[in-house]
């Protein structure tokens, strides 16, 4: 009995060949990744293992894919038939390659994040390396995903000369496209040099548009900056080689503090020095590098004291601020009430005369 493109004996035939070549595939795919399973857990290490985990996941599909391709000239099928099925399986693995590549991406950037934590006190050689890692690893991303999907049209050769005729003949089309995607391509420049020079890193504390925050994320064309009160501020990655901005990490995490008070010119300055002094040996908020007390202004009613003291990074320098201004309050308040401006009561008194 005749069918359409050949008899039951050829789609037999083929299909057994093929079958046989997806379970060839498969066995092979086991073995390999048992035996290095098998490795990875005789040295015992985590990230490896979810290394061969993944790359097993993702390969699972490939090899069929491969297998089914290799063992497809064998196949008694028909020409059109076996065409259209090569063309398929082709694109398949095109694709399936692609998706190797991002996945292996991800996983080289989690590897590199295992090793570089950033829970240590000292992280700026960490942040540094995972604010590399993880914009060239999104740009990868981009670029792998745009390569992939252009090899699979140019197998299409109708898509092929109809873009070869588009490029040719529509130069003002392709200037209104470039014009439309400036600002996408800007931020894509921006964050290869923001990878290559780092303006900014992983959770540095950044102050821009007046706010103040911690670098979260670094996308490929935006940044997440979180703010102090939990919001996220969203900007353009351009922004961050076009305009200026605060980094108060970009070398060293430590800060300098300052809180200013007002006080009567009759206030004891050394004996607030040496409170200043035991106020911050009594917190650790002070990394016990610097400290000052120092008279920076006078005007005809109050004095302008600056208290100067170190902290490790820059919450630590506002809670320090906070609580030494807080302190002194207290301690003029408690031990030199007269210390205290007078202001509010002399414009009272010269109410009542």
């Amino acid at each position: 009995m005749q069918f359409l493109w050949g008899d039951t004996r050829t789609w037999l035939i083929s299909g057994a060949i093929l079958a046989g070549a997806i379970v060839l595939a498969l066995v092979v795919h086991f073995v390999l990744f048992f035996v290095a399973e098998r490795l990875v857990r005789r040295k015992g290490q985590a990230t490896e293992s979810l290394f061969a985990k993944r790359v097993k996941k993702s390969t699972r599909l490939i090899f069929p894919l491969l297998a089914l391709v290799l063992a497809m000239p064998l196949a008694p099928l028909p020409p059109d038939l076996k065409s259209m099925l090569q063309h398929a399986l082709g694109l398949g693995v095109i694709a399936s390659i692609g998706w190797a590549i991002i996945i292996l991406t991800e996983l080289a950037g989690n590897f590199i994040f295992a090793r570089y934590s950033l829970d240590a006190p000292d992280n700026l050689t960490a942040r540094r390396i995972r604010t590399q890692t993880q914009v060239l690893q999104r740009i990868a991303t981009l670029s792998v995903s745009i390569v992939t999907a252009s090899v699979m049209l140019m197998t299409f050769p109708a898509v092929r000369h109809l873009g070869v005729s588009l490029l040719a003949s529509a130069g003002l089309a392709g200037l209104i496209v470039g014009m439309a995607a400036r600002s996408t391509l800007s931020n894509l420049i921006a964050g290869i040099q923001v990878a290559l020079t780092q303006p900014i890193r992983i959770e540095d504390a950044v102050v821009l548009e007046g706010e103040w925050g911690w670098i979260e994320e670094i996308n490929t064309t935006y940044v997440v900056v979180r703010l102090w009160d939990l919001r996220r501020l969203v900007v353009p990655l351009s922004y961050f080689i076009e305009k200026p901005f605060q980094n108060w990490t970009r070398t060293r995490a430590d800060l300098l503090a300052t809180a200013m008070i007002y006080v009567d010119y009759t206030a004891p300055i050394q004996e607030l020095r040496e409170e200043l002094h035991r106020i911050l040996e009594s917190t650790e908020l002070w990394d016990k590098k610097t400290w000052a007390l120092q008279v920076t202004d006078a005007t005809e009613r109050t004095i302008q004291i600056r208290a100067l003291m170190s902290a490790r990074n820059g919450p630590a320098a506002f809670d320090l601020r906070c609580y030494v201004r807080e302190k002194l309050v207290q301690f003029l308040k408690n031990k030199y009430p007269l210390a205290l401006p007078h202001q509010r009561e002399q414009q009272f008194t010269a109410g009542q005369d």
